[in-house]
């Protein structure tokens, strides 16, 4: 078997576990309190990372660990995961499905925005015209079709979903700078993430009654969407001769979404919520495609 066969088995792995976590957030919110959820996702995907750090013989960068290291990762875990799941996760509990997990992939948009103050980027009239695109495509799954009228939908829950995409392309930019072994930062990130989330539970008055199946949805969540999934498509983008060829398979992931949504969740999935993700996609693709976006590595995010 080839490398780019190789690729293309982990890429798909990657894109399908994606694709099950709204389902997944969903689910799991009958169970557990959000901020309960996300404690146990992260405890369980810090399990995952260190056993991958084990597996991958990558102890000895651990000690290679510096002070300014740690409290880069203080903030970066800070942004990711308490920050951005804190927000996303608030908005499953408000939205539909179909709606929380669709207005999650703005982010590369968001990304292109923030780059003009931070990394001092130039916004061409092509960046332009793909931001439009994608922000209609939000007003599109807001309003549920009624973009004449503007009547939005659950609008706390509509401005929560599109603003984790802040926390997420932030977190992704200063990501991006730090140059150690990507899983070993995402571990120690996620060991000060885990901290600050059991911070706010206790904060918010401690813990619930802990149910076998909110602690097996946070266990499917802590391996799919933050551990083992994270791992599976940097090894596709590792292994691929041309990253472009498993990166552009990522578009795949919401419409495969929307589908296990309505199978498992049994939402019916609303021709403005499809319409409103392909303008979503198609200002993604558009902003891509000008080859003008503001870091030239491949998106490891769903």
């Amino acid at each position: 078997m080839s490398s780019q066969q190789k690729a293309y088995i982990y890429a798909t792995a990657a894109i399908l576990s994606w694709s099950t976590i709204a389902s997944a957030f969903k689910i799991s919110l009958r169970y557990f309190d959000y901020l309960q959820l996300l404690f146990f996702a992260s405890v369980f995907s810090v399990i995952v990372l260190f056993i991958i750090i084990i597996a991958q013989n990558k102890l000895p960068l651990l000690k290679q660990t510096t002070p300014a290291n740690l409290f880069n990762s203080i903030f970066l875990g800070f942004l990711n995961p308490f920050l951005y799941y804190f927000v996303l996760l608030k908005a499953y509990t408000i939205l539909k499905a179909q709606e929380a997990g669709t207005l999650n992939y703005i982010w590369p948009i968001t990304l292109v925005l923030l780059s003009i103050p931070l990394l001092k980027q130039k916004i061409k009239w092509v960046s332009i015209v793909a931001i439009i695109i994608s922000f209609l495509g939000i007003v599109v799954i807001s309003t549920e079709g009624r973009i004449m009228t503007l009547e939005f939908n659950q609008p706390f829950g509509i401005a929560l979903a599109v603003g984790s995409s802040i926390f997420w392309a932030l977190y992704w930019i200063l990501n991006i700078k730090d140059k150690r072994d990507d899983v070993i930062k995402l571990f120690i990130n996620f060991i000060f993430g885990t901290l600050f989330i059991f911070i706010a539970v206790i904060l918010s008055g401690g813990f619930d009654i802990i149910s076998v199946e909110g602690l097996t949805g946070a266990l499917y969540i802590g391996i799919f969407e933050m551990g083992l999934t994270y791992f599976l498509w940097l090894k596709a983008l590792q292994l691929s001769d041309n990253t472009a060829k498993v990166s552009n398979l990522v578009y795949l992931a919401p419409f495969i979404s929307l589908m296990i949504i309505n199978i498992t969740i049994g939402e019916k999935i609303l021709v403005s919520t499809i319409t409103g993700l392909a303008l979503i996609i198609g200002g993604i693709i558009l902003q891509q495609a000008s080859d003008r976006l503001l870091v030239k590595k491949p998106f490891y995010r769903r």
